[in-house]
């Protein structure tokens, strides 16, 4: 008798006897006729023994999370015990046999609770955890999005390809996971960030289509969307231009949401980097979210305030973010905002409120009466509404206005249910690090800037776009890439604005550099946050619901006990010592 998924019975079944493994999801005793239902990845089907059933007595020992076969007739239910929450849900099996395969401890962690316990507790007991229906419904979707991505760009005539896992470290981005070398005493092999390198070398080598569904590392802080070791959608593509690559991965995009039950519908909005910080005050912007930022500088005569006046005299800006139902606001909610935007230079919120046909707020009294009619009808303001105004410097007051469309969306609801999805391009090529004191490369330094730029290379750096372009999903940034340089000539003169000299640059990436010397095709790629898609298309809050073994938040695995100490043993072997962690760390 062949073996059938649980959750793959239906009526069509019925009269039919069948064998069904999996664990005890759930045992009920109903005056003697005991219902226990029996769980494995594909569903769950209820199984009804009875007193006079000669598996009665193996029934009455069954236990949650006890592994059994059972061999039963498909039956239908009585009309009344129909469970319409249930696949399986008219149909139960009858005049069962029992065989019980494994028997199991009292669990810390029940697959069948209606909610899931602490965190901590699901990593600890992840083996148990990943039983639950919610955790293994994200993995299944998981595999068919990984499986539709290969199908799609095998078709697409993609090599898949892999490469290396230990390479050398090249420290432009997060830190790397270093790896000692048993071999070279003192020398270290680095985890991959990215195949990036590797990636480009392919396309130099005349493989022209290229992707790989690749493990990458970064040594960084962890939040619900990044975890230490994660999985790329990577694609490096020959003999393109942007176009290329961005109508390449829409059609990916189109074809991974159509798996996950979503229709996408071509081709995606854009956003320039400076429409989307001066409209969002972010460079992913939520486009759930239907409230914008708007530039109010050309207003700023009608306000008396000394501080506005001042900011805009001084080169700055005003803007504003008109926020409907906040003119109910509390004083000491204003004051709240104004808390969480201090890290942008600020010290409050200024703001007007119009309730009842009234204007209130802070800005109230500065405001020249006879320009409020022009004022209401250009910002659109409703009864109801308020306007939160910034004045100060351009970037500052794009990111403190962003972060508080943010919380406000949070508090007042504002997001819609769809997922809203768009490019992001022309971002700068370098940013100004004020820790490292210099020009640093906004993406990586092989991305290559907009041919109309060029002549600036040199001398402004900084309004220097690249040919560089993010997805982002419902606010969070899902894929990155850019068109790369494939110039020795032009990848040495941005190595220099970086600060690498010819010898370092040679040191560093001089494999690249000489590849180049023999004829580099123009090439372009994207890489996908396979997790991250796979969390937001799950509807999951975290990203660690999606991977089936992750870190917490400090990087531990609660379930191994990793990073773990080693034995001297292994250290003498690897040329290494170790010592006391510094006081507070």
């Amino acid at each position: 008798m062949q073996r059938l998924g649980a959750g793959k019975l239906g009526t069509a079944d019925v009269a039919r006897r069948v064998r069904v493994s999996g664990w005890v999801h759930r045992v009920r005793d109903h005056g003697g006729v005991l219902f226990f239902d029996l769980r494995d990845r594909s569903g769950i089907v209820q199984v009804v023994v009875s007193p006079q059933d000669a598996a009665y007595a193996t029934a009455q020992a069954l236990h949650p999370e006890w592994v059994v076969e059972v061999c039963g007739t498909v039956s239908r239910r009585q009309s009344g015990a129909v469970n319409p929450k249930l696949s399986t849900g008219e149909i139960e099996l009858t005049d069962a046999t029992i065989e019980v395969l494994a028997e199991a401890e009292v669990p810390p962690l029940l697959p069948s609770a209606a909610e899931a316990p602490d965190e901590a507790v699901r990593l600890r007991y992840r083996v148990l955890d990943l039983r639950r229906q919610e955790m293994q419904q994200n993995l299944a979707l998981r595999h068919r999005l990984l499986q539709v991505t290969r199908r799609y760009l095998d078709e697409a005539d993609f090599y898949e390809l892999e490469t290396p896992m230990l390479t050398r470290s090249t420290p432009e981005g997060a830190r790397d996971f270093l790896v000692p070398s048993r071999m070279q005493p003192g020398a270290f092999y680095a985890l991959p960030q990215s195949p990036q390198l590797f990636k480009q070398l392919l396309m130099v080598a005349g493989f022209e289509r290229y992707f790989q569904l690749v493990r990458c590392f970064r040594d960084e802080d962890l939040r619900a969307d990044r975890q230490p070791e994660f999985t790329q959608i990577d694609i490096e593509m020959s003999f393109v231009e942007q176009e290329d690559v961005l109508a390449l991965a829409e059609g990916l995009m189109q074809a991974i949401a159509a798996a996950a039950g979503w229709e996408v519908q071509l081709p995606l909005p854009r956003l320039t980097y400076a429409e989307a910080m001066l409209r969002f005050g972010s460079d992913k912007p939520d486009l759930r979210i239907p409230t914008e930022i708007h530039d109010l500088t050309p207003f700023a005569a009608a306000f008396s305030a000394q501080f506005l006046q001042d900011a805009v005299s001084r080169g700055g800006v005003l803007r504003g973010l008109r926020a409907p139902g906040a003119a109910l606001l509390s004083r000491k909610q204003w004051d709240e905002l104004g808390r969480q935007i201090e890290r942008f230079g600020f010290k409050s919120v200024a703001y007007l409120t119009l309730a009842a046909g009234e204007l209130k707020g802070s800005l109230a009294r500065s405001l020249d009466s006879s320009r409020w009619p022009e004022l209401q009808s250009a910002w659109g303001l409703e009864d109801g509404d308020a306007m939160l105004l910034l004045a100060g410097p351009e970037e500052a007051v794009s990111l403190a206005l962003g972060q508080l469309r943010l919380i406000l969306a949070d508090q007042f609801g504002w997001r819609s249910g769809e997922h809203r999805l768009l490019w992001v391009t022309d971002f700068p090529l370098m940013e100004w690090s004020e820790e490292e004191s210099r020009a640093v490369s906004r993406h990586h330094p092989f991305t290559h800037p907009n041919p109309q730029d060029l002549d600036r290379l040199e001398s402004e750096p900084l309004a220097v776009r690249a040919q560089a372009y993010d997805l982002v999903l419902d606010g969070v940034e899902i894929a990155g890439g850019s068109i790369r340089i494939h110039e020795r000539e032009l990848q040495e003169r941005v190595f220099r604005l970086l600060g690498l000299g010819a010898e370092e640059a040679q040191g560093k990436f001089g494999f690249l550099l000489d590849a180049f010397r023999f004829g580099a095709p123009p090439h372009g790629g994207v890489a996908f946050g396979f997790d991250r898609l796979c969390m937001l298309l799950a509807g999951a809050s975290s990203i660690r619901d999606v991977i089936a073994f992750p870190k917490t938040a400090k990087g531990t695995d609660l379930l191994t006990g990793a990073p773990a100490e080693v034995s001297p043993a292994q250290l003498d072997e690897l040329h290494l010592a170790t010592r006391p962690a510094k006081q507070g760390t």
